[in-house]
Formats: C-alpha cells, sequence, structure tokens
C-alpha cells in the first residue's frame, strides 16, 4: 500500500471512530471450539427498527450484545423481547455500534456479550474494546448487568464478559446485579438472567426460555475424504430433512448437531456445531467432519456420532442456525477465501452461492498437508478454477517435502496481489484453525495492508472469520 493510500485508510478509520456511525459487522461462530457456544440463533437484528436513530430516553432500557457466533444476538433478541412484552422502552444495537453518547443517555444498559478464541472480544467488539474501553468513562449514572458467554474449558473464561464488567465498574456505572457467567449455553445460568429481565419487565411469571427444538433428518451419505492422510480421518457427510421445506439457508450458516449415546438422554448432551459446505439448491445438507479422537482413543462426541456412531440412513437431530455475519456478500465484488483443513466447508459454500449468482472473481487459498491424499474437495475445486468460475487457486500442501509452508506463508507471497485486489473493494473470508492458521494469516494481512488498513476491514465488514 503507498503512503496516500495508508493515510487515506488510517483517515477513514479515524472518521469513522470519531462519528461512531459503525457499520453493523456480523457474525457468527467457531463452529465447535470458540467461547461463544452452547445455543443458536434465528434470524436477529442489532437494533429495532422503532428505535434505532431515534433520540435517546433515559426512561428506556439499552440492550446490547457482541457475539461471534450468533448466539449472544440471539439471546439480546430474547432479552428485547420480554422487556417489550411488559412495556419497556428498549433500544437494542449490537456494539459496534454503540457511542458514548448512547451510553450518556442509558439509566439502564444490559450487556449479552461472548468470548472466542483465546479469551478474545468478539471481531464486532474489538473497536469498541479499543477505543471506548481504553480509559474509563463517566457512567456514574448508569446501571447496568452483564450476560458473558463462555466455556470453562478454555483458561480466559469469560475474559471479554469479565473485562467490560470491570470497564463498566470503573466507569462509575452501578451493578444492577453481578454479572452473570455462562458455561456452553448452561440453562441455570440462563435462567437466572431471564428471570432478572423479567423482574425489570414487570413479568416476573414469565415462562422459562427453553433450547430450541431439533429436526429429523437422514444421514444420506458419508465418505472418507482422505484415506490414508496422517491426519484424522475426514468424511463428507450429507443429511436430507424429513420434511423438504427445511432445505432453507445461506452459505455462512451453521447446522447444529444433536449426537445421541446409548443409554443417555439426548437431551442431556450438549449439542455440536458445523460449517455447512453446501447451498440448499444441491438437495442436502453437507458438512465436512474431522474425526475427533479423545486422550483413550474413543471417538469425540459429536465427529464419533457423525462418522461412526450413527448409521446410514439413520436419523439425525439436526437445526440450522443463521450465521449472518458469514454470508457472502451479494454484489459481485472480489472475494478472497483463505481456509485450511476442514474450514473448506464453508468457503465452499460460499463459493457455490457465488458460483450460482454468476459472480466468478473469486481467490481461493487452501491448506492441507500431503497434496496425493488430503485432496477435501479439491479437485471441484480444480475444476471451479479451470472453468473460470474462480479465478485464483492457490493450494498449499505443508507436508509434500522442503520447508513446512502454510496458507499464510503463500498470503504473504502474493502481498502485491493482496494489496491490489483489496485495493479493488475486495471482501477477505477466513475459514479453518483457530489455532495457528487464524492468527497467522490476520497477522500477514496486518503485515502486508497495515494496521488501519485492516481495523477498516474490520469496521466495514470486509474481513470476517468463521474460525475454530
Amino acid at each position: 500500500m503507498n503512503g496516500a493510500a495508508a493515510q487515506a485508510t488510517a483517515a477513514a478509520l479515524v472518521v469513522a471512530w470519531a462519528g461512531f456511525t459503525f457499520f453493523a459487522l456480523r457474525r457468527g461462530r467457531p463452529p465447535e471450539s470458540g467461547h461463544d457456544t452452547g445455543g443458536s440463533s434465528p434470524d436477529t437484528r442489532g437494533g429495532s427498527d422503532d428505535t434505532r436513530g431515534s433520540s435517546h430516553d433515559t426512561d428506556g432500557i439499552l440492550v446490547v450484545h457482541a457475539s461471534q457466533t450468533g448466539f449472544a444476538t440471539e439471546l439480546a433478541s430474547r432479552t428485547e423481547a420480554a422487556l417489550r412484552a411488559g412495556g419497556r422502552r428498549v433500544e437494542a444495537l449490537s456494539i459496534d455500534m454503540l457511542s458514548p453518547e448512547v451510553l450518556a443517555s442509558a439509566s439502564l444498559a444490559l450487556f449479552i456479550v461472548s468470548t472466542t478464541g483465546e479469551g478474545d472480544a468478539p471481531d464486532m467488539a474489538m473497536g469498541f474494546q479499543r477505543e471506548l474501553m481504553a480509559r474509563p468513562a463517566s457512567l456514574e449514572h448508569m446501571s447496568f448487568g452483564v450476560l458473558a458467554l463462555g466455556d470453562r474449558d478454555y483458561e480466559d473464561f469469560c475474559a471479554f464478559g469479565r473485562e467490560l464488567d470491570h470497564w463498566l465498574r470503573t466507569s462509575g456505572a452501578r451493578p444492577a446485579l453481578d454479572r452473570v457467567d455462562v458455561d456452553n449455553g448452561d440453562e441455570a445460568a440462563l435462567r437466572h438472567w431471564q428471570h432478572a429481565v423479567d423482574h425489570w419487565s414487570g413479568t416476573p411469571e414469565a415462562p422459562d426460555w427453553v433450547r430450541p427444538t431439533y429436526q429429523s433428518w437422514t444421514l444420506a451419505e458419508r465418505e472418507l475424504l482422505n484415506p490414508g492422510s496422517a491426519g484424522g480421518a475426514c468424511y463428507h457427510v450429507a443429511l436430507v430433512p424429513d420434511d423438504p421445506a427445511l432445505l432453507a439457508w445461506d452459505a455462512g450458516d451453521i447446522v447444529e448437531i444433536g449426537p445421541r449415546r446409548a443409554g443417555v438422554d439426548p437431551a442431556s448432551l450438549p449439542h455440536r456445531e458445523y460449517s455447512i459446505a453446501s447451498i440448499p439448491a444441491d438437495g442436502a445438507l453437507h458438512l465436512v467432519v474431522r474425526q475427533q479422537r479423545r486422550a483413550d482413543g474413543t471417538p469425540g462426541l459429536g465427529s464419533g456420532w457423525l462418522t461412526e456412531g450413527a448409521s446410514v440412513g439413520g436419523a439425525i437431530d439436526v437445526r440450522v442456525r443463521r450465521n449472518v455475519g458469514f454470508h457472502a456478500p451479494k454484489d459481485d465484488r472480489p472475494l478472497v477465501l483463505i481456509g485450511n483443513g476442514t474450514g473448506v466447508a464453508g468457503l465452499r459454500a460460499l463459493l457455490r452461492q457465488r458460483i450460482a449468482r454468476g459472480h466468478h472473481r473469486n481467490w481461493m487459498v487452501f491448506g492441507e498437508r500431503h497434496s496425493q491424499v488430503d485432496r477435501l474437495h479439491v479437485d471441484e475445486l480444480e475444476r471451479w478454477r479451470d472453468a473460470g468460475l474462480i479465478e485464483r487457486l492457490d493450494l498449499v500442501w505443508s507436508r509434500d517435502g522442503g520447508p513446512l509452508r502454510y496458507v499464510q506463508d503463500s498470503l504473504h507471497e502474493s502481498g502485491d496481489a493482496v494489496r491490489r485486489v483489496v485495493g479493488q473493494g475486495a471482501s477477505i473470508y477466513v475459514c479453518g484453525s483457530l489455532a495457528g492458521m487464524a492468527p497467522a494469516v490476520d497477522a500477514v494481512l496486518r503485515d502486508v495492508l497495515g494496521d488501519s488498513a485492516v481495523e477498516t476491514l474490520v469496521v466495514t465488514g470486509r474481513y470476517r472469520r468463521d474460525v475454530y
């Protein structure tokens, strides 16, 4: 990036922050192992049409969500609906739309926030965390509540929720209740939050929120994609709904699977989430599932069920969850898709949707171990490239001899092309492993484009991730 372009990009970011007119970002989830887990999300909004842009009322309640996988957004939507049912005035918005002016006019602010990765704020909260939370504010007028979503399997459990809670307290805001920490969608913690919401709404006898119900689908196909691989076995799985009307989702959405285990009530088993690898026009919901193994060698709960436990032709408990933050852009801008391993699933769906729309300015960077055996839908990618449906396909095989080489290395070597395509308005989508690949790709993008340019891409929704 030349100096003038870098300065213009930085200036654009500063102006965006100075005016606090953020674009709604995104997003969704890490499939199985992110912090924002244990829930589901319908098609929800960051705000309500009758409140956004209106003058703020100190008698109203502010509901703010920061989600990485959609669960926080769903809980914010339920919170808003419960408060409105009790006749309360509510302004609901995503954290990237939150300004000091809005905070200054709120008497009660309820924050529903997730933690992602290894203790990180959701991508949509990066700007708020960096700019507003860098120093205490003057919030003595405000009471607040924080619902923090996390997973105790991670060392920094509910880290962003705890950091937000601390910032609000040091800014003089008064806690209306102690922070509620939710471990992997724990229903007891969610009921505690709901009962507090019902108190604020004046409807203490409202029925408990319940987990969404699954629909019955059939395991129609299961194919080993990488026989002889030195890595874990990867399977292509196809699911067909009993009700054809359920063939309805967008590329980028998430599927929740309810595993089963002999002698165990399925309702007591945690669900597992996977990126969808197909579009409805394919006639089935496709997944790419790597079989996980526990320390004792037994298969993982979700992957074991899909790859070994369930019989082809058998029933699978399924629910599709919208993940609007990873949906493909509707225009024909260039798209850079970066991923590794089973991350090919989410990127494959995006490509299939782009191709169906006639949008062919696609650049795919994909990495796996060995070119001979780890070809997870690579033959299909190569056919699309040869047909002109993908303008560029960079395949990176880390274990094919010579020094280890990964997708981030390929991306760095193509730095000039990255700058050029981003300058043409490209969006960047990353899908795959949170450990290693995703932070390494982010570091390369910051090296190639500059920190301010990457932050601008994040703020404007042109840099999106589905990592796990």
